[in-house]
């Protein structure tokens, strides 16, 4: 019951975390972006 409540909470934090990263729609896509051009940046 402890771990699990542990994880619970763990979770939320993290969660709570992503979350505060990107405020808004538009920080949303930005992230999105900049991910997908690291991507490819590796590729080459």
């Amino acid at each position: 019951m402890l771990v699990k409540r542990a994880i619970a909470i763990l979770s939320l934090v993290l969660f709570c975390g992503l979350l505060s990263a990107c405020n808004t729609a538009r920080g949303v896509g930005q992230d999105i972006e900049a991910g997908g051009e690291a991507i490819q940046r590796s590729t080459y």
